[in-house]
């Protein structure tokens, strides 16, 4: 089930939605010009990690690892960022949008099980 269209269109949405959490929490820590730096660095910082991280042959992307990582160490990216964009939302009083971003997150890797086992055993 982790590879299903929908479980991957979800898994998807939730990237973008963890880079415009991130943004925004860029944008409320901060003020003057750093709050551009930090609205536009986040999310940025966090897509190049989630594009570079990666395990070799993942059937959930496109096989290619420009990085090499143990699939611990892309789970725990994954968490951080995808949770940490919750928390964005969270934090700067989007308090529904958070909540439900987090238990999205949560039902698309309860469907997961399947590749959290595969990243676990890599």
């Amino acid at each position: 089930m982790g590879n299903a269209w929908w479980n991957l269109t979800l898994r998807f949405l939730l990237e973008l939605a963890a880079l415009l959490g991130l943004g925004i929490a860029g944008w409320h820590v901060s003020d003057g010009w750093w709050r551009w730096v930090l609205a536009l660095a986040l999310p940025l910082v966090a897509a190049v990690l989630w594009g570079t991280f990666a395990v070799l042959n993942d059937p959930s992307r496109s096989g290619r690892a420009p990085v090499p990582v143990p699939g611990t160490v892309r789970l725990a990216l994954e968490l951080v960022i995808l949770f940490g964009g919750a928390a964005g939302f969270y934090l700067t009083g989007l308090t529904t949008p958070g909540i439900i971003m987090a238990l999205l997150i949560a039902i698309s890797y309860a469907f997961s099980l399947d590749r959290l086992g595969w990243l676990l055993k890599q």
